[in-house]
């Protein structure tokens, strides 16, 4: 799954963004398991949602074609990165589950989100949507992997943008998706 991916020099972090950065830093510092680190980080994150100065008029761009992507930061020692991923009406994820944690928040408009959980199936394995979820502005909500599986969507009439925090560094992977599913689904969706 690629998506179009911005690279700004690091003078463009507005200072709430910088303020975030060094905050994700802080929790990712103390070492602790994985999800514990997701719930320091989404605790972080959901003061900074919604607020005019988090991010540049560049970083809200979309792109008509599929949802874009601009990595905002990412940590020297590869430790974490923040994204913006900018929706546009109707544009969506495939299936995917992720190469690390993650903490997604939603910084406008809404996401819709279709959580999956995979299932032996005879010879294979078969994918089971468990829950739907509608993400407002300000949702914020946390996952580290196993147990990741999900699709991603805007179906608002208005743009939508999320920022997400990986524990792994976007700008040298260029994504955060370790796996895209096209397995069969028990719900056909």
């Amino acid at each position: 799954m690629t998506t179009p991916t911005a690279y700004p020099p690091a003078r463009l972090l507005t200072a709430r963004l910088g303020a975030f950065v060094g905050d994700v830093r802080e929790a990712v510092g103390r070492g602790l398991a994985p999800d514990v680190t997701a719930y320091l980080v989404g605790e972080r994150l959901a003061p900074h949602l919604g607020a005019a100065d988090l991010l540049t008029p560049g970083q809200c761009e979309g792109d008509p074609d599929r949802y874009r992507q601009h990595v905002l930061h990412a940590e020297p020692d590869g430790s974490f990165s923040i994204v913006a991923l900018v929706w546009l009406p109707g544009q969506r994820t495939a299936i995917h589950d992720h190469v690390s944690w993650c903490v997604t928040g939603v910084h406008e408009g809404e996401e819709h989100e279709r959580r999956y959980r995979l299932v032996p199936d005879g010879p294979g394995s078969r994918l089971i949507a468990v829950e739907d979820v509608v993400n407002p502005r300000g949702a914020v909500c946390g996952f580290a992997p196993p147990g990741d599986i999900h699709r991603v969507w805007n179906a608002c009439g208005t743009k939508a943008i999320s920022i997400h925090v990986y524990g792994a560094d976007i700008a040298r992977l260029g994504s955060s998706v370790r796996r895209v599913y096209e397995l069969p689904t028990a719900d056909g969706r």
